[in-house]
């Protein structure tokens, strides 16, 4: 007689015709075609046409209540014989506990890859194996942070499939994402330079337990320093050093990330991940005194956190009631892609109306306009007032076009009531050009917005939304002289592979040797009408965000120099 080792596998039985939208869109042809594989699996394992004892056979009975259950037995089976009774890889799904066929199948055919890698090799399958799309052979906790994105974002991954290192590139983006919506958001950048400072705290206070109190090796850094431009490639080093003197030159416990992002939430991610992970090798369990490390999630791996802190957003999800110890980061991990697999309802259990109430908001006295770019004005919406929101603008705008019951108009997100992660959800203007007008008792334009008489709301929100006048170029001309792109030193910081974009910074140069250069202090595009927002400060120089490729009709200023144009080279030819 078959047994089961997991119940909820039984449940699947109902499910192959009722599926969620997901990467899998035909969950019959689906499983038909892994279970194909899984034949070919074990002719090649067990011999042609020979089988384990308790095979179930079940080979083209999609209809079968059992179908799903039985094509996880067998391959459990087979991995038995390629791996050893009881033995797995790490990254091994196993029991599929969820009642969704799709993600049950989408989790065994992860697994079946697995096996057949172990068997065939990575990059070999026989000529009669059926493809899949390959986000099926990424980490569990990649494919589902895949998953949320696009469910309660709206977000669809941009990765080609032909790409090489597919499940890397495709970490990378989810990951980016993730930083966009949670990590770096004005409220968590607020909390960085104290979290930064803190680790600095524990390398000090670890440092201290080695080598004792005062006593460091040569070229310790020892920036505790908030402000410092350097604190976190300071601190990166330092790490490193007590790294290597405690464990040997290069020698790392297993899941050292050992890597410094530009973006600062990832940077002090990684160097909180790698100094737990270290402060663990070196036995200081209970930590010394004074520790200020208390997430128990900064030793998992980064992608786990990364669905923690977006499911957190999202589902409210948590990990204070799982167990603390060694099983940690398993549990968490367990829980987290559980949750993503089978989340609840976006908001109760009001379905299609309920998501729709989500984009639901009212006014705190928001300015209303016709267009996006806040130049024909409409009135100011009484507080209170009701409405939809619709669409959002490019970038970093928090313009945004709402509709009530007797206006179409833009007003800024900051004096609305509508969540910034409800706003991030909308989807953007591209392609899209709604019909405004405003016939509300409010209404009194189109005309100029009012000029303000001193700080505030009014004054924040026509900086944010009017255009600046462009400089003028002969004026520019007048004082300072003009080179061309090939005289920018770009240095390349972050590339967003998703908006085919690049942070970087910009000196501009004498000559094209790019040996006599002095800092970019603004650039204005012409274009949008608008000055290029600085992101950041790196090495005292101001950071920029450009999309690859040649870009004109800028006005690009040193102190002494200007240029038109530039180039960022997109990264597969620099």
């Amino acid at each position: 007689m078959r047994r089961y080792t997991c119940l909820s596998i039984l449940m699947l039985l109902a499910l192959v015709s009722s599926v969620r939208a997901q990467p899998i869109t035909d969950v019959r042809r689906f499983v038909l075609e892994t279970r194909a594989n899984l034949e070919f699996l074990a002719n090649a394992v067990a011999g042609e046409g020979v089988r384990p004892e308790a095979w179930t056979f079940n080979v083209n009975d999609v209809s079968s209540p059992t179908f799903i259950a039985d094509l996880w037995f067998d391959l459990e089976q087979i991995a038995d014989q390629i791996y050893g009774a009881g033995v797995r890889p790490e990254a091994w799904n196993g029991a599929p506990a969820t009642s969704d066929a799709a993600i049950a199948a989408r989790n065994i055919r992860h697994d079946l890859e697995l096996a057949a890698d172990q068997q065939f090799g990575a990059a070999n399958r026989p000529d009669n194996w059926r493809p899949a799309p390959p986000l099926v052979r990424c980490d569990r906790a990649v494919q589902n942070l895949a998953k949320t994105l696009d469910e309660a974002f709206n977000y669809n991954l941009q990765t080609p499939d032909t790409t090489a290192n597919y499940c890397n590139v495709v970490a990378g983006e989810v990951e980016a994402q993730v930083l966009r919506l949670v990590l770096a958001t004005p409220e968590a950048e607020a909390r960085l330079p104290d979290l930064i400072l803190a680790v600095r705290g524990d390398l000090e206070r670890l440092a201290d337990e080695e080598f004792g109190v005062n006593i460091r090796p040569e070229g310790w850094k020892a920036n505790k320093d908030k402000n410092s431009p350097t604190l976190l490639s300071d601190t990166f080093l330092d790490l490193d050093t007590l790294a290597n003197t405690e464990l040997g030159l290069g020698r790392r416990p297993p899941g050292w990330i050992g890597l410094l992002p530009n973006a600062a939430a990832l940077a002090y991610r990684n160097l909180r991940h790698d100094l737990e992970l270290l402060a663990n090798e070196l036995g200081r369990v209970p930590r010394p005194r004074g520790w200020q490390g208390v997430d128990p999630l900064a030793i998992c791996d980064p992608m786990v956190q990364n669905l923690a802190a977006l499911l957190a957003q999202v589902y409210g999800f948590s990990t204070a009631e799982i167990p603390l110890g060694g099983g940690f980061c398993r549990d968490a991990a367990l829980a987290a892609n559980q949750l993503a697999e089978q989340p609840p309802a976006l908001e109760g259990e009001g379905g299609e109306q309920a998501e729709a109430d989500r984009f639901v908001a009212q006014s705190q006295y928001a300015f209303s306009y016709l267009d996006p770019a806040a130049t024909q004005y409409m009135g100011v919406m009484p507080p209170g007032t009701r409405f939809k929101a619709w669409y959002r603008n490019f970038g970093e705008s928090t313009m945004m076009f709402v509709s009530g019951q007797d206006f179409a108009v833009f007003v800024d997100l900051r004096w609305t009531t509508l969540p910034p992660e409800i706003f991030q959800r909308l989807p953007t203007l591209e392609g899209v050009k709604p019909l405004t007008f405003c016939d509300a008792s409010w209404c009194n334009g189109p005309g100029p917005t009012p000029t303000p008489t001193g700080a505030g709301a009014i004054a924040a929100l026509l900086n944010a939304g009017t255009p600046q006048a462009a400089p003028s170029v002969q004026e520019i001309q007048a004082q300072k002289t003009r080179v061309s792109w090939n005289n920018i030193r770009v240095t390349y910081l972050l590339d967003n592979p998703t908006t085919r974009t690049a942070q970087v910074t910009l000196e501009i140069c004498t000559d094209t040797s790019q040996t006599v250069c002095e800092p970019v202090l603004k650039v204005f595009d012409n274009a949008l009408g608008a000055p290029k927002p600085v992101l950041s400060q790196f090495n005292g120089l101001n950071v920029y965000e450009f999309p690859y490729g040649y870009s004109s009709n800028l006005i690009i200023e040193g102190a002494t120099l200007f240029s038109p144009d530039v180039w960022i080279s997109d990264p597969t030819i620099r």
